[in-house]
């Protein structure tokens, strides 16, 4: 089965790279009933700017940035079946994980968070997700 791109036009397409640069990247690939969604980060969709220092926001806007992608996909957070999590700060976790549980509303998906440095500079919080088709 060939492979679909997936493109939003309401989400940035991220590589962190120059925003002047186009991104290597697709936002999503679809292969059978799966999605792998590209990490994203916490870049308004229009500016491809970080929205914000605070790591709650950057959260709330890297899982929007996400949803609009799954959206462009025909699926939603229902469809997220795991979740990686890449934080540049560990100490924000506690931050992180409030924002995370606030934004989802219940919807349980497998997810693993660790430290590291996102390649772009001021953004704390970077998600990539797969999701299942019936």
């Amino acid at each position: 089965m060939p492979k679909q791109i997936v493109t939003s036009a309401t989400a940035p397409t991220t590589g962190f790279t120059n925003k002047s640069t186009p991104s290597p990247l697709a936002q999503a690939i679809r292969c059978g009933n799966l999605l792998f969604v590209s990490g994203q980060g916490p870049l308004d969709p229009e500016t491809r700017e970080v929205v914000s220092a605070d790591i709650e926001e950057q959260t709330r806007q890297t899982l929007a940035n996400l949803e609009r992608i799954l959206d462009a996909a025909g699926a939603t957070m229902a469809n997220v079946v795991n979740m990686r999590v890449c934080l540049r700060d560990t100490a924000d976790f506690a931050a992180f994980n409030t924002a995370f549980t606030a934004f989802m509303k219940g919807e349980k998906v497998t997810r693993t968070c660790i430290g590291g440095t996102p390649h772009r500079a001021g953004v704390n919080v970077e998600i990539d997700c797969v999701a299942s088709f019936d």
